[in-house]
């Protein structure tokens, strides 16, 4: 619920906060402190007084009235010079020290037999008095003390002041202790803001410094978390972008030196119709080699997949199509396929096109007449060529964007295939590996978790 003073405390400032909460608790819990000792101390100076009182009335009411004037009364039962005693009537009549005092009906009662004692606070144009009566031994006259109350006032007057004088030097120093943590404690903070404001402003996504162990520690290593993450995307980003502008300009180059070719010839007369069909098809070669890499850019630039109508998929017939589609295109090859039916939950588009590199990447390596096999059991595909196989120094790099061993970059491709294997092996949470194949060419294994086909236990298999 919005009100105006939420809108108000989120318009002040994360220290401005801490400072006025902190005071707000420590001036409370100064209040609550000085008001408990306050009413503790006027309440025991009380009690000390009707204890007094009480005991000197019960002294003062063993002396015969009819023989003792209220000022015949000792002193230690008169007490201060703030003090009065005398005697009140049935019928009302006073005799007391001082000044005359008017008693009300609980000292009257006393008197008349009819309470035993009697102690209140009376109001008189002098000042409040706390007055004790108690009962003599003559029927119908009863014993009074009365005891101004200005001491009392005044000691509590004071301990009022020490305690609001205390209290304000209290909420002060709690306000400047909510000021040094608000400044100290909140540091780290704004190193981050200001670190957050650095980034917006110079893109410059250098790591923080991170001190001890505690939350904003933690928060501090999130963001350098954060930072090292967007700091590896945009490397990838340029990396694509470079990479891709470099493959790009081959044969947008090859195509542009066919046209100016094609635009020379026909200023000079054209040119054969062996040359010309020679040169169409190389420019075709260019276009298809342009399209693919294009798709295959665009599906490396998916870092994260987007959100698709998974499918229940059959690998098998995914890699029975694939293979189909590979023999066409290398028809002197021969496809040795063996493959059992597996199950798996994903894209089968995406899947189809990993099976594909694998199968176009065996048959650009292996010779005239030669055999690629094809394995497919539990989950694991296995596509292996009779070629040259590859060098161990270039295994490590085999799945790498655009990485072309030595011997391939005189091949048609991008260096674009194999990655595209991984990532989609590994988008489905499987994996892939290379190694040697037993004819001495190139292997490669695709591990998709999955189920076999007709059953409902699931396989977790490993390449």
């Amino acid at each position: 619920m919005n009100t105006p003073f939420g809108h108000w405390r989120y318009r002040r400032s994360l220290a401005s906060r801490v400072i006025l909460l902190t005071t707000i608790a420590v001036g409370a819990s100064v209040a609550l402190v000085a008001l408990a000792a306050y009413v503790t101390v006027r309440h025991q100076l009380q009690s000390t007084m009707d204890e007094s009182l009480h005991r000197r009335a019960y002294e003062g009411a063993q002396y015969d009235p009819t023989r003792y004037q209220p000022s015949d009364i000792p002193a230690f039962v008169q007490g201060a010079s703030d003090s009065r005693v005398g005697y009140v009537l049935a019928d009302g009549t006073t005799y007391i020290t001082q000044k005359r005092t008017t008693f009300g009906a609980p000292e009257l009662a006393v008197a008349r037999g009819d309470s035993r004692y009697s102690c209140r606070t009376l109001s008189t144009p002098e000042g409040d008095f706390r007055v004790a009566a108690v009962p003599t031994g003559r029927e119908g006259i009863a014993f009074v003390v009365a005891q101004s109350l200005d001491s009392n006032e005044h000691t509590l007057d004071k301990l009022g002041l020490v305690m609001f004088l205390f209290g304000a030097a209290g909420v002060i120093a709690a306000a400047l202790a909510g000021w040094g943590v608000a400044r100290n404690g909140l540091r780290p903070v704004r190193r981050l803001t200001d670190k957050a404001e650095e980034i917006a402003r110079t893109e410059k996504l250098d790591p923080i410094e991170v001190e001890g162990n505690d939350e904003i520690a933690r928060l501090a290593r999130a963001f350098n978390a954060m930072l090292t993450a967007l700091s590896a995307s945009r490397d990838r980003q340029r990396q694509l972008v470079a990479d891709a502008g470099h493959e790009l300009r081959t044969p947008l180059t090859s195509l542009r030196t066919n046209l100016d070719l094609l635009t020379q010839a026909d200023r000079q007369g054209g040119l054969s119709e062996a040359s010309r069909a020679e040169l169409l098809d190389d420019v075709r070669f260019q276009i298809d080699e342009l399209t693919t890499l294009i798709g295959d850019l665009t599906e490396l630039a998916r870092d994260e997949p987007i959100q698709l109508a998974l499918e229940e998929v059959d690998l098998a017939d995914v890699t029975e199509r694939a293979v189909e589609r590979v023999r066409r295109r290398a028809s002197s090859l021969h496809f040795d396929t063996q493959v059992e039916p597996w199950t798996v939950t994903g894209e089968p588009a995406a899947l189809e096109r990993a099976v594909t590199n694998l199968l176009d990447n065996a048959a650009k390596w292996s010779p005239p007449l030669g055999v690629v096999t094809v394995r497919l059991v539990d989950g694991t595909l296995m596509v292996s060529d009779e070629g040259r196989g590859i060098a161990a120094a270039d295994l490590p790099h085999v799945f790498d964007r655009f990485y072309r061993s030595p011997e391939s970059r005189t091949l048609p491709g991008s260096g674009l295939g194999l990655s595209i294997v991984r990532q989609v092996a590994e988008r489905h949470g499987g994996t892939v590996r290379v190694g040697v194949a037993e004819s001495g060419g190139a292997a490669f294994w695709m591990t998709i978790p999955g189920r076999v086909t007709g059953t409902s236990q699931e396989v977790l298999s490993a390449g």
